[in-house]
């Protein structure tokens, strides 16, 4: 025992570090599915920007403390582990029980705005400090063990890798709260293993240890979550809840025939009662559920939707006559209940002749199927939810595969003679912005005429029904142009239904209004039609599928402080302005906490040498790896055909080979012209997911899930190695300039973390500009920056092996 408990500096450190990357990692992705039910969905940045402010600023305090730099190596990590644990345990309770109204903040000038801002605060300090503790221990590790930076390092991103090979099933199995008590307990552990090999010292981290066991044993002591004000979801009668990989769902008791099913906290679909009997269900006929049947006249004989979710289109397309019908729901949740607690509620929906459920992301559905349809149902499948998002710099906007020009024109390949696209939006404000809409014609537009449609404007048609909380949009692509008989039963349904209007024909299309225009002609031939139009209504392809980003930076940042109408559309230019407001602080922080070693330490920071070089390299690092990390991120998630799973397995990849890239470095520092191999390899390696990644995408989707696993946690092994190289490389080379170490690796520390932030933000934001291969491109070229420095901080009087000696 005496090897893990002995001297300070034993083997101990690495399983130290690994907890402490382990549970900084799974909070980090535990805080982001509690603030997309508590908030909304765009606040899961918050969580991010925090995490990783919080980690750089643990460098900070040891930068500037000659205290801290010169406490015994067992106390200062068994304080940072105990009161990480207990701030994490108390900052669980504040965030849960917060009352919060983020609509109110941007009512710039109220007496709501500012205590909401207030309370937003209150809760991001609860986020912050337990990070903080952590990014102290870490840092402090690796100054103090300059010898064997590499190693520790490899320790580190091991844990993080853990991370997330188990943070999605922690997810599904404890839910997020607990998990985020389960964190809190490893480090509580952190805290006794360093606290020392004397019982009675133990006492106090026992203490809280047992502090965050209780809870993971007994949910009920946790507080239940008070979501915001337009959620208020306490005010909701539940009678069942389960969070899951992709969002929460709570099912209301029974309402007027139905469960209202509420994902992360936002009403989302219904389970209806069903009895077996279709004859009962004639309300359909007066729905725009039955559009698609109507203009079709013959029921499909086989229909594809996606986003099946409570099953209220099955139903429909069953009572329509509907032959065969493929299901397709992303969140498991959601189709376990029509499985389980309300199979028998839905009269065995899923399990009818000729039905079929599928758990899956739609695109790769689609992609893998051999199949002809002559309906293909896109039931707004969008879960506006963050799990797609739990990551360092994952994009939380509504990024979706679903609504781009690929895949539009993927589904027209699918389609029979006859068969027809159909997708139906809410719309806040039809008449005034009718951007969902407009966007997807825009977009369906383009495929078409894409896959030699010569007319598109002959092949599209919309109605609007307005017996909704919004109206509800509904457009009609088919690959054959209309003929008169099914506009005809199109326009019949129509004017038959109360509510609807006929929108777009391509009889009727002189209507002069926003919709109209953008289905008569194709984007580059809008021009001066829309010369005043305040939103972006461009074609989406995959290189950006930010289907819901609508207003443009310049206007985000124009009207950044102009107060928003409550009564507005939430979706137009909220999560941008979040996202601008955050990038303002990431970069404001940096600039004022890397600074404070100037007045602090002056002593000591005059002489650190080549703090330029040191900064430029490390900042470097902090964006460029962002900008890598989450565009593979985001460019797996088809091959992979979930959010989730993309997450997990690229994050996976790169960092555990990142950690064996990270032990390599002590051999490959000893090489001249590691330089020059950096750049060739990373260069090579960008071109080539540039390049090659979609079309191997195209043959490797159709193989088995596990080997589409397996190839992608192969494809990213080389990124993976290549980047791993140069943290420990660059923190082996600053501790060598200077008797300073502690200082100057703790600092080296805070401005990676600092400028992870700073680019995990940045790189949402350029993506949903320039799209991901620009932002790849970037990455590659932020890393040259980083390698032309590199030889700077290595070069010295020193021989490489004593270089080479202090990677460990």
């Amino acid at each position: 025992m005496t090897k893990w408990f002995g001297r300070p500096g034993g083997r101990r450190d690495y399983l130290g570090i690994l907890l402490l990357s382990l549970a900084g990692l799974l909070t980090e992705i535990s805080y982001t599915r509690v603030v997309s039910y508590k908030l909304f969905y765009y606040y899961t940045y918050l969580v991010i920007g925090l995490a990783l402010l919080g980690l750089g600023s643990g460098g900070v305090l040891l930068a500037v403390s000659r205290r801290l730099r010169r406490a015994p190596h067992d106390r200062l990590l068994a304080t940072s582990g105990l009161l990480g644990a207990f701030a994490m345990l108390g900052g669980y309770f504040v965030v849960a029980k917060l009352p919060l109204d983020t609509v109110a903040i941007w009512e710039y000038g109220t007496a709501a705005s500012s205590r909401n801002i207030f309370y937003l605060a209150i809760l991001g300090l609860a986020l912050f400090v337990p990070f903080t503790a952590i990014g102290l221990a870490i840092s402090y590790l690796l100054g103090s063990r300059t010898e064997s930076i590499g190693r520790l390092y490899a320790a580190d991103l091991a844990g993080a890798a853990l991370a997330c090979a188990i943070a999605i099933p922690l997810q599904v199995s404890l839910g997020p709260p607990r998990t985020v008590m389960l964190a809190a307990a490893m480090l509580a552990f952190v805290g006794i293993m360093y606290r020392s090999r004397r019982p009675w010292r133990w006492m106090p981290g026992l203490g809280v240890l047992v502090l965050t066991i209780l809870p993971i044993a007994v949910p009920d002591l946790l507080p239940q979550i008070r979501t915001e004000r337009v959620k208020s979801m306490t005010e909701i009668d539940l009678e069942y809840s389960e969070w899951g990989p992709v969002f929460r769902v709570d099912v209301q008791t029974e309402l007027f025939g139905r469960h209202l099913l509420y994902h992360d906290g936002l009403l989302g679909s219904n389970i209806l009662s069903y009895d077996g009997e279709l004859s009962d269900l004639t309300h359909f006929e007066e729905d725009p559920r039955a559009i698609p049947f109507q203009v079709l006249g013959n029921p499909p004989g086989r229909a594809l939707i996606i986003g099946a979710a409570g099953g209220h289109e099955i139903l429909a397309s069953l009572y329509f006559g509907a032959i065969n019908v493929d299901a397709v729901e992303l969140n498991p949740v959601t189709t376990s209940l029509l499985r389980g607690p309300y199979a028998e509620y839905s009269g065995h929906l899923v399990t009818q002749p000729g039905v079929s459920l599928t758990t899956a992301d739609g695109r790769t559905h689609l992609t893998r199927s051999d199949t002809a349809f002559d309906l293909i149902w896109f039931v707004a499948p969008d879960s506006y939810a963050a799990g797609n998002a739990a990551s360092s710099g994952a994009f939380v906007l509504s990024e979706s595969y679903l609504y781009t020009v690929e895949m539009l024109r993927e589904a027209l390949d699918h389609l029979t003679d006859r068969g027809i696209i159909v997708a139906q939006f809410g719309e806040y404000d039809f008449e005034g912005r009718p951007n969902r809409t407009a966007r997807y014609l825009s977009t369906a537009y383009a495929a078409l005429d894409e896959s030699g449609v010569d007319n598109p404007n002959q092949h599209l048609m919309v109605s609007t029904s307005s017996d909704y909380p919004a109206q509800l949009s509904t457009i009609v692509v088919k690959r054959l142009p209309f003929d008169d008989t099914e506009t005809g039963r199109f326009t019949a349904h129509a004017d038959a239904t109360p509510g609807t209007t006929v929108r777009y024909t391509p009889e009727l299309r002189g209507f002069g209004e926003t919709v109209g225009i953008v289905a008569s002609v194709g984007h580059d031939q809008w021009g001066a039609a829309f010369p005043d139009y305040p939103y972006n209504l461009s074609p989406v392809r995959d290189n950006a599928p930010f289907f819901w980003h609508f207003q443009d930076f310049g206007d985000v940042l124009t009207g950044l402080f102009d107060p928003v109408d409550p009564a507005r559309d939430p979706e137009v230019a909220v999560g941008e302005r979040v996202l601008v407001l955050l990038l303002v602080v990431s970069v404001l922080f940096p600039t004022v906490f890397l600074l404070l070693p100037f007045a602090l330490v002056r002593r000591d920071w005059s002489d650190l040498p080549r703090r330029g070089a040191s900064f430029g390299y490390f900042a470097a690092l902090g964006v460029g790896f962002m900008l890598f990390e989450v565009t593979m991120i985001q460019r797996l998630v088809l091959l992979l055909g979930h959010p989730t799973y993309s997450l997990t397995v690229t994050l996976a990849s790169l960092l555990v080979f990142a950690g064996i890239g990270s032990l390599a470095s002590r051999r490959l520092a000893l090489h001249q012209r590691l330089p020059l191999a950096l750049f060739a390899t990373l260069a090579v390696l960008t071109v080539g997911y540039l390049t090659g990644l979609t079309p191997l995408t195209n043959v490797l989707i159709q193989w088995p899930t596990t080997l589409r696993f397996l190839a992608a946690f192969i494809l990213l092994a080389p990124l993976g190695l290549c980047l791993g190289t140069f943290m420990p490389l660059g923190l082996a080379a600053v501790a060598r300039l200077t008797e300073h170490r502690r200082l100057y690796v703790a600092w080296a520390w805070a401005v990676n973390g600092f400028f992870s932030v700073i680019g995990s933000v940045l790189t949402t934001i350029l993506a949903m500009v320039y799209g991901f291969r620009v932002v790849q491109a970037l990455g590659l070229a932020v890393y040259c920056v980083a390698i032309l420095i590199l030889p700077r901080l290595t070069a010295s009087g020193d021989s490489d092996r004593q270089f080479a000696a202090g990677l460990g």
